[in-house]
């Protein structure tokens, strides 16, 4: 690649971060004390409804890892932005599921959220995620415990979480601190 072709890249790739960031910031739709006391909420629900942010998030979400070849969203809206950069990757997409709603065997991992406890789960057969690379997708990164107790599930299944990807960090939650080694990106920090 020349210099010129990396520093286009360069531009788009800035282009295409600043345009879902815009989306972010002026769609999410902010509740304070919900779901408990003294939570503030960030829904997404009109991002992904409006079609230019939804296609922006997409595409910066999926240039976090264009090598994957497996694509997780975790439940539930991570389950939208998961089938879309599957789609735009052309991967296939595996929903992380709350607790109960897969027959078994599953693999199951329990973790800590602000606002108390929850477990996920992913099957434990028919897909074998053995040696498979792992984009890890979420709406939003608060504490950390989700994220990092779906890539616990994908380690024990003998997969690689090579990178993982938010619309929206809470960085005063310190969610970023809970995670492995793999590369992070958020589109939006708060």
């Amino acid at each position: 690649m020349s210099k010129h072709a990396a520093i286009e890249s360069d531009e788009l790739a800035a282009d295409r971060t600043d345009r879902a960031a815009h989306a972010v910031e002026q769609l999410t739709r902010w509740r304070d004390d919900f779901p408990a006391p003294g939570i503030r909420f960030a829904d997404l629900t009109p991002v992904f409804a409006d079609a230019e942010g939804f296609r922006s998030v997409i595409d910066c979400l999926a240039a976090t890892a264009p090598d994957a070849d497996l694509v997780a969203g975790i439940d539930a809206r991570g389950f939208l932005i998961g089938a879309g950069v599957a789609a735009s990757l052309g991967t296939g997409v595996l929903a992380v599921r709350k607790a109960g709603k897969l027959p078994p065997p599953v693999l199951r991992r329990e973790y800590q959220l602000e606002y108390g406890t929850a477990a996920l789960e992913i099957p434990a057969d028919g897909v074998d995620l053995r040696g498979r690379r792992i984009l890890l997708l979420d709406d939003v990164l608060a504490t950390g415990g989700t994220l990092a107790a779906a890539a616990d599930l994908f380690a024990q299944a003998g997969a690689e979480v090579i990178a993982a990807a938010v619309v929206l960090e809470l960085t005063f939650l310190n969610g970023r601190d809970q995670q492995g080694a793999y590369p992070l990106t958020s589109i939006v920090q708060v």
